[in-house]
């Protein structure tokens, strides 16, 4: 999302996306990986799209933003078929990501429907000056770039720019329009398809929510019998029978205290994740209603209120946690915990600050990074907080509640490696339990592993390895059973009375390369143009936003909090190496032009964690493209070897 710097004085705030187009003749450079994915096996260059609107998509699959584009691109795709031909370019963050198996799963997983670069080396990523996920770049049919948007909630944006892009290239003869180069992979099936969370019913049977049929299977002590299945097998968001319900990817399962169960009608809780909605089961009948949520993900506003008001952003587990008093939900797409009471139907923001990091402290004020797996046990609520690689809980404090992380350095470090909890790294955990003698047991889904923390002595150990993408456990008669994601099934990997083993293992870093950055004074300009026929509403004040932090705090001498202005001088420490900017920016843009009468206004926010080194003889300069095209061409080169 970081591109090369722009002064603040030529910030973009045009809406003609071809005059900014002749002002800035970009080529895109051409398409280069490993292999590529969804094309029956075949090879596409740049010149084989000549003549379509291309649209870029960096993403990696830990990230939710990504996930978050997918979904938004679809209803483009559809819209533009005969014209725009979407290519994935998968970028990884995580070693694991890197596994060529692991993305063919997570392409399956989450129903791309387009070509996928695999570009572990980020060859494609360098070519095109991109330094975040997920970030979205548009070549028009000569191939130029012609727009850049980072992160999600572009949509609108990008079906102006296309648009006015199919005018303008209909008009020049150089529009062609036709099927598109992605071959739909051979379907495989199974039982369960890349099932997520796991939970014991009172009955002490085993819910499993099965992410990729889009519903809930009921399994019997064995965890392999099935007794029934709940949800139609089609994504949607029905209410209604078992058989006729539909959810959309759920994840996170919660079993609800029996008394609390009969006040409200229902006794389970799940994450519908994709929905952005809490859906309620009554175990006796089937049925399906949902309980918290409007449908519609948050992107600014309110997070307390009435449950079925409020919007929520890909909740990706839930638990019941008595000293809360309600179903605490982990809600990945902005960074925080939600608390659900099912009595009151309402919904509060817990913890967290929709920034993205690893800080502890009070509820209210800790950072949280996509926070995927909950467990209560008594007045500790553990949590997996997968961007940071991090086991972290919660726990009553005064007349609050505070954050405490066990395990997790921060957003770049993770990796294998057991022994002092302040030593140990996990690689992008989603799922923990609480085991019968009180340690925990962590998913450590990307080390294919489960490892365990024991709070007395604060030692991490590993309990079982080759288990394939863990994402959710539960102890049933004592015994482990763990969600092999990856594998479409439930496993028991950890047998009564084996001993954990201890791993030396590695430690990782993000190989994205940090941005480098001159101590002292630095400009940080966020470029965001409004779409085609919007301009800035500036009604009733100013209509941006800038909020600025850092890991360590120490980081940024001057600079840091909110204004209104998308440029901000900043101090950087000179005896601090390396940290990340913590950047969310935000403005607010209307319909505008003649004719009309009730402008439609759109907000546009975006959060960045930007990893900087400080080095004397680094840029004064750092521009963040929000949405547009940079004055001086970030996010290509002007002579790129190679491009078309």
């Amino acid at each position: 999302m970081v591109g090369v710097g722009t002064p603040s004085h030529l910030l973009v705030l045009t809406s003609d996306v071809s005059t900014a187009k002749r002002r800035v003749r970009v080529r895109a450079p051409e398409l280069a990986g490993r292999g590529w994915l969804n094309t029956g096996g075949r090879s596409i260059s740049l010149a084989d799209l000549r003549g379509r609107i291309t649209l870029l998509d960096f993403w990696t699959f830990c990230c939710i933003n990504c996930l978050h584009v997918l979904d938004e691109l679809r209803p483009l795709e559809e819209e533009f078929a005969d014209v725009l031909v979407t290519i994935g370019v998968h970028s990884p963050k995580f070693v694991h990501e890197a596994d060529p198996d692991a993305l063919a799963a997570a392409v399956e997983r989450y129903e791309v429907h387009h070509p996928v670069l695999d570009d572990p080396e980020l060859r494609t990523w360098q070519q095109y000056a991109v330094k975040a996920w997920p970030t979205l770049v548009l070549v028009d049919p000569e191939g130029y770039v012609v727009h850049t948007a980072a992160g999600e909630g572009h949509a609108e944006a990008l079906r102006r720019v296309i648009t006015e892009l199919v005018a303008e290239h209909e008009a020049k003869g150089t529009l062609h329009r036709g099927d598109g180069p992605y071959v739909p992979p051979q379907p495989r099936a199974t039982e369960l398809r890349f099932p997520a969370k796991v939970a014991v019913t009172r009955a002490n049977t085993l819910l499993v929510t099965d992410s990729a049929h889009h519903g809930v299977v009921e399994l019997a002590e064995d965890g392999e019998t099935v007794l029934r299945r709940i949800g139609s097998g089609e994504r949607g968001r029905a209410d209604g029978a078992a058989g006729a319900a539909s959810f959309s990817e759920p994840a996170g399962i919660a079993v609800l205290p029996e008394e609390v169960a009969e006040q409200v009608g229902y006794d389970v809780v799940v994450a519908d994740t994709v929905n952005h909605l809490l859906r309620g089961i009554d175990l006796r009948t089937g049925e399906v209603r949902t309980v918290a949520g409007t449908g519609e993900q948050w992107r600014n506003g309110d997070t307390d209120g009435p449950a079925d008001k409020i919007d929520l952003t890909s909740p990706w587990d839930v638990a019941w946690w008595q000293p809360a008093g309600g179903v605490v939900v982990a809600m990945a797409g902005n960074h925080t915990i939600g608390l659900f009471d099912p009595v009151t139907s309402t919904v509060t923001r817990f913890a967290g600050t929709t920034v993205e990091g690893l800080k502890d402290g009070p509820a209210q004020e800790a950072f949280f990074a996509q926070t995927s797996g909950l467990a209560a046990d008594g007045d500790r609520l553990w949590l997996a907080d997968s961007e940071t690689s991090a086991l972290r809980w919660i726990e009553p404090a005064g007349d609050g509640f505070e954050v405490h992380t066990a395990v997790g350095k921060g957003l770049f470090d993770f990796g294998h490696r057991d022994g002092a909890a302040d030593q140990a790294l996990l690689q992008h955990p989603l799922g923990v339990a609480v085991l019968p003698d009180g340690s925990v047991a962590v998913c450590d889904t990307y080390n294919s592993a489960v490892r365990r923390y024991q709070p007395g002595t604060g030692e991490v150990s590993t309990l079982a390895t080759g288990v394939a993408e863990p994402s959710g456990a539960a102890v049933i008669d004592g015994e482990l059973v763990v969600v092999a994601s990856a594998a479409h099934r439930l496993e028991r990997p950890v047998p009564p009375g084996i001993a954990a083993q201890l791993v030396a293992g590695e430690a990782h870093q993000v190989r994205r390369p940090p941005s480098e950055l001159a101590a002292g004074e630095v400009e940080l300009v966020v470029v965001f143009q409004p779409p085609p026929g919007q301009k800035l509403d500036e009604r009733y004040g100013p209509s941006t936003r800038l909020e600025i932090t850092s890991s360590p705090p120490e980081l940024l001498v001057a600079g840091a909090g909110v204004d209104t202005a998308l440029s901000r001088r900043i101090v950087l420490a000179d005896g601090i190496a390396e940290g990340v900017l913590h950047v969310v920016a935000q403005a607010a843009s209307c319909d505008d032009g003649p004719g009309v009468e009730h402008p439609v206004c759109r907000l546009t926010r975006q959060d960045w964690g930007v990893p900087v080194r400080v080095r004397p003889e680094g840029p004064s300069r750092l521009a963040l493209v929000m949405g547009g095209v940079d004055e001086h061409g970030a996010g290509a080169d002007q002579d790129v070897p190679g491009a078309k």
